[in-house]
């Protein structure tokens, strides 16, 4: 039998990978992913940068999404947790594609915050990594994490063993007799 500290294991897992990932995508939003020299015309050539939410308008609301997850997966239970994380899965994977999706690594123009481009679209690569991480936990411990509300539920009838003088007893006391063959 489990302990009821190792059967919440899991969810505070999912709840906090989930929650890293959604930083994660979060922050990777805010730094630049993108940079190129326009023509300024009088000005001359200037420096374009776009940052992470800019350039992929997906971030944010997978960001949002796994932050949500972690609400879906303390109040549910079962195969709706399962759902929810094949759902987490999907999003950490499409996190993984926005963030390798038309990553360069040369040809970067003079003055390009590369730092920046590259820690922009790596942390996208973490926390998509850890959205689909959270996502896979919570399809395999769906059923061995507590739900919300769990607690107040009735328990389930346990059908036992019982003393046969005791049966014997209570057909007495329901007026039934229990020497008669039926």
């Amino acid at each position: 039998m489990t302990s009821p500290a190792s059967s919440k294991r899991p969810l505070w897992t999912v709840v906090a990978v989930l929650l890293l990932g959604a930083a994660a995508l979060w922050g990777a939003s805010r730094f630049v992913w993108f940079a190129e020299l326009t023509d300024g015309g009088v000005r001359g050539m200037i420096l374009q940068t776009q940052t992470g939410a800019q350039r992929s308008a997906a971030l944010l609301p997978l960001a949002v999404l796994a932050v949500a997850g972690v609400a879906g997966m303390v109040a549910t239970g079962g195969w709706a947790r399962r759902v929810l994380g094949i759902v987490m899965s999907v999003a950490g994977l499409a996190a993984c594609w926005v963030a390798i999706d038309g990553v360069r690594f040369s040809g970067f123009p003079a003055g390009a915050p590369v730092w920046q481009i590259f820690t922009g679209r790596g942390l996208a690569l973490l926390g998509g990594i850890l959205v689909v991480l959270g996502g896979l936990i919570a399809i395999k411990h769906a059923s061995a994490m507590p739900r919300l509300g769990a607690r107040y539920a009735a328990p389930s009838v346990k059908k036992t063993a019982r003393d046969p003088d005791t049966e014997l007893w209570e057909a007495l006391s329901e007026g039934e007799d229990p020497t008669r063959d039926s």
